[in-house]
C-alpha cells in the first residue's frame, strides 16, 4: 500500500488552481493515486435519501424546485410519520445501502419537530445503519438533541463559492452555511458538506467552493458534488450545461486536497453517460446515492447502477465499512 497523503487544512487558492488546470491526464493520475492510498478503488458506498418533509420552504435558492418563493410550485407536505421513515430505511438497507439520509425542505426545523427527528434518527440507527439528516440551520439545543439521538452525520452544503453565493441564495449567507457547519463539527456530529457545480458559474468559483471544505478546521466526512438539474420554472431553467471534463475535474479536485473524505457522485447522475461516470470513479469519487429519486430530482434505478458496477468490477462497501485503508 502507499503512503497515505498527509491531510491538510493550509491549501492555498494559488495551490488548488494549479491543481485543477493540470494536464487532465495528470490530473487523473494524481486523484487516482491519492485515492487508492486512502480508499479500495473498487468500493463504492451507496446511501439512500428519502425527502421526509417536501416543498414549502421559506429559502429561494435558485436551484431549488421546493423553494415557495419560486416558480416550481411544488406542492408542499407536511413531516411524515415515523414509522414510514424506519419502513423505508429498512428497504434501502435489504438493497444494500449503509448510510440513511433524511431531508427535510425547512429554512430550519421548528422545536415541535424535534421529538419526530428524534425518533426517525433512533430507529434508523437500530436497524444498524449510518444516519444523516439536512434540516437547514440549527441552533444549539437543536444541534445537541440530534447528537444525543444518535445522528452519524448533518448534512449542510455551501453551495458554491462564496464570491457567487448571492447569486444563487439571498434568504441566508455563505457565513450562516459555514457557522452550521462549525456547530455540528464541534457537537461531535461528523459534517457532510458540498455543493453544486453548472449554474453559471465561473470555474474558479468550483475551485473556491472545494477549497473552502478543504481548509475547514477538519474535512467533511462526506463532499457530494452535484451536477444541476435544470427545473421547469426555477431561475436555473434555463442555464447553459456544464461541460463534463470541468464537472469531472471538480472531483478530482476534492479528493486531492481531502484525501480521507467520501467524494459523493450526487444529483445529476441520470444526465451523466456511464463512461462520465465512470471516469468520476476513477477521479476519486467513491459514493452514490441509490434508488429512483433524490428528494424530488430523478436518480438512476438500482438495476441500471448494479449493471454499470458489474461492467467496471466495483462492489459496495459493506455496512459498517468505510473502505478506507
Amino acid at each position: 500500500m502507499l503512503d497515505a497523503s498527509p491531510i491538510r487544512n493550509d491549501w492555498t487558492r494559488e495551490q488548488a488552481e494549479a491543481i485543477y488546470n493540470q494536464p487532465f491526464m495528470d490530473l487523473l493520475f494524481q486523484a487516482q493515486t491519492v485515492h487508492r492510498q486512502n480508499f479500495d478503488p473498487n468500493q463504492v458506498q451507496k446511501s439512500k435519501l428519502l425527502s421526509i418533509k417536501t416543498g414549502g420552504c421559506a429559502e429561494d435558492c435558485a436551484y431549488c424546485s421546493q423553494s415557495a418563493r419560486n416558480g416550481a410550485q411544488l406542492s408542499a407536505s407536511k413531516l411524515i410519520e415515523v414509522e414510514r421513515v424506519i419502513s423505508e430505511a429498512r428497504k434501502a438497507k435489504e438493497g444494500g445501502a449503509t448510510r440513511y439520509c433524511m431531508g427535510a425542505a425547512w429554512r430550519s426545523p421548528k422545536d415541535r419537530d424535534m421529538a419526530a427527528l428524534e425518533a426517525m434518527v433512533k430507529g434508523v440507527k437500530d436497524l444498524g445503519m449510518e444516519t444523516c439528516m439536512t434540516l437547514g440551520m440549527l441552533d444549539d439545543e437543536q444541534v445537541f438533541r440530534l447528537r444525543d439521538s444518535g445522528l452519524d452525520y448533518y448534512n449542510h452544503n455551501i453551495d458554491t463559492s462564496e464570491r457567487y453565493y448571492s447569486e444563487i441564495i439571498t434568504t441566508r449567507t455563505f457565513a450562516d452555511r459555514i457557522d452550521t457547519l462549525n456547530r455540528v463539527r464541534e457537537a461531535g456530529i461528523k459534517v457532510c458538506a458540498g455543493g453544486i457545480v453548472g449554474m453559471g458559474e465561473q470555474q474558479m468559483d468550483r475551485i473556491d467552493m472545494m477549497l473552502t471544505l478543504a481548509t475547514l478546521e477538519e474535512h467533511p466526512d462526506s463532499v457530494p458534488v452535484n451536477m444541476l438539474i435544470p427545473i421547469p420554472d426555477t431561475p436555473l431553467a434555463d442555464v447553459e450545461k456544464l461541460d463534463p471534463i470541468e464537472f469531472v475535474r471538480t472531483v478530482a479536485l476534492a479528493r486531492i486536497l481531502m484525501p480521507k473524505t467520501h467524494v459523493r457522485l450526487s444529483a445529476g447522475r441520470t444526465d451523466m453517460s456511464d463512461e462520465m461516470q465512470a471516469m468520476c470513479f476513477f477521479a476519486g469519487a467513491n459514493s452514490i446515492f441509490v434508488g429512483d429519486t433524490l428528494l424530488t430530482a430523478d436518480n438512476p434505478e438500482e438495476d441500471k447502477d448494479t449493471a454499470l458496477f458489474a461492467r467496471l468490477g466495483i462492489s459496495a462497501m459493506a455496512l459498517g465499512c468505510d473502505g478506507s485503508r
